[in-house]
């Protein structure tokens, strides 16, 4: 995926209505492109047989064709965020390595968790240049009514507050309501690392470490006995 190339998402939903909300999510969303909606499977897979797209939101519960009986057909063809109404519909579908899940109706921040999956999955794929890609390169969160998008170069750390997450850069603070365990899972592990239940840290901010705390800048951060066999591997090498 080249620089200014936006991720191409598709809508499988018998609802309109879901489906209308979920081509509001990505319009909305910096990056991304609606490149189809559909209400009926064959329409999509159609599509898709003449097309490229990068992700499918894709409905579990359909009269025609189930959410997994595409995902079958499809064969791993894009990344499948599946949506249901019903959690534990769903489970099946990640036997076909479905991306993630959405509960109808779907929040917009739980929408945007399920995206950084997307971006960090591509973060880990290893090549064989150094270049990074605009999808290498940054996270977007929304915060302050609006979505922001924070290179990883601003990045110092971040910091779970119970509900919310401090990512905190080198100019501010930006509070947003998704959880620490979602940024662990999406930001690229070769620059990000958790040291503790409530900090993850940027490894190319590190100043020094000094006992049990290691120091951004000159903020100390606590490490956990649970973080520290794996931190001091990382650092070590």
């Amino acid at each position: 995926m080249s620089i200014d190339q936006k991720i191409r998402c598709l809508v499988l939903d018998d609802e309109p209505l879901a489906a209308q909300l979920l081509s509001e999510y990505i319009k909305q969303t910096p990056g991304l492109e609606l490149a189809g909606i559909f209400t009926k499977p064959l329409d999509a897979l159609q599509w898709i047989e003449n097309n490229s797209a990068d992700i499918l939101f894709l409905d579990v519960q359909m009269p025609q064709i189930t959410g997994v009986q595409v995902m079958k057909i499809l064969n791993g063809k894009l990344q499948v965020i599946l949506v249901t109404a019903f959690p534990e519909y769903a489970i099946e579908g990640f036997e076909y390595n479905a991306l993630d899940y959405l509960v109808k109706p779907a929040a917009f921040e739980r929408f945007l968790v399920a995206i950084q999956k997307f971006h960090g999955i591509h973060n880990k794929v290893k090549t064989n240049t150094t270049a990074k890609t605009e999808e290498e390169s940054h996270l977007f969160v929304k915060a302050e009514y609006k979505i922001l998008r924070i290179p990883f170069d601003d990045i110092l750390y971040l910091q779970g507050l119970r509900d919310y997450v401090a990512i905190i850069t080198k100019e501010k603070k930006i509070l947003t309501l998704q959880s620490l365990r979602s940024f662990e899972e999406s930001l690229p592990s070769e620059r990000f690392m958790r040291i503790h239940r409530s900090y993850i840290i940027s490894l190319n901010q590190v100043n020094y470490v000094e006992r049990n705390r290691v120091y951004i800048q000159s903020t100390p951060l606590p490490i956990s006995d649970t973080y520290k066999p794996t931190f001091n591997q990382r650092i070590n090498k």
